[in-house]
């Protein structure tokens, strides 16, 4: 049976209407995105459940890349292409927040903000995020890609980057694509030497976040700063 001949109040799309989307489960959600690409005698819902059950989580489906996304029933190129930018809208949701809000507001939203852009990355990705005198983004950089080890560069171009922005405090992040969020030897160090370069030029470093499979390590939380 197609989702147009269930009931009303059984369709997702008339459920996020009526209810709000927080009342769906993750195979209705991919449904609503999935309207009208029934295929093969299978709804939007079945085809939204083939996929979780093929990939096993809704994580590990919107992660995978276009080679294997578009081996599956329902997935076209438009398809793909709506779901690359449904989740990259829900990235920038984020940082628009932080730009919009000071950061002592903010905490949160920060961390949602990293976590979403750097937790499915398969490789060590460095950030640092800018902020002015009011506590509102600059900009956020992906500074470099790759093991965490080579401390000195990361010292010498945050430093560049936070005086060429102007910057008035900075936030690093980086991403452990083994998921465990826990600070390494070398995260310590690169923390320590970095904020020991900014504070030469007056520029506060307010927290190095650790983001892992499911929760983000503060620095500042532990008093490691």
């Amino acid at each position: 049976m197609k989702t147009r001949d269930w009931p009303i109040t059984e369709r997702p799309r008339e459920r996020l209407l009526a209810e709000g989307p927080t009342g769906l489960t993750d195979g209705e959600l991919l449904a609503v995105l999935f309207s009208g690409c029934g295929n093969g005698g299978f709804s939007a819902i079945e085809i939204a459940r083939r996929l979780l059950a093929d990939f096993g989580s809704l994580r590990e489906f919107l992660s995978a890349d276009s080679k294997r996304c578009l081996k599956q029933l329902g997935i076209g190129p438009a398809r793909y292409a709506l779901l690359k930018a449904a989740l990259e809208l829900a990235r920038r949701h984020y940082g628009h927040a932080l730009k919009c809000t000071s950061l002592q507001y903010t905490t949160a939203e920060i961390r949602s903000f990293v976590h979403a852009k750097l937790r499915d990355k398969p490789y060590e990705v460095f950030c640092v995020l800018y902020f002015d005198v009011h506590y509102r983004l600059i900009r956020f950089d992906e500074l470099f890609r790759g093991s965490i080890e080579g401390s000195k560069i990361y010292t010498r171009e945050v430093l560049r980057e936070a005086i060429g922005c102007n910057a008035f405090a900075v936030v690093l992040a980086h991403n452990h694509p083994s998921g465990r969020p826990e600070p390494s030897h070398a995260d310590h160090l690169v923390t320590r030497r970095i904020k020991e370069a900014l504070a030469l030029v007056d520029v506060k470093l307010l927290d190095h976040l650790v983001v892992g499979e499911t929760r983000c390590v503060s620095f500042a939380d532990r008093g490691l700063l």
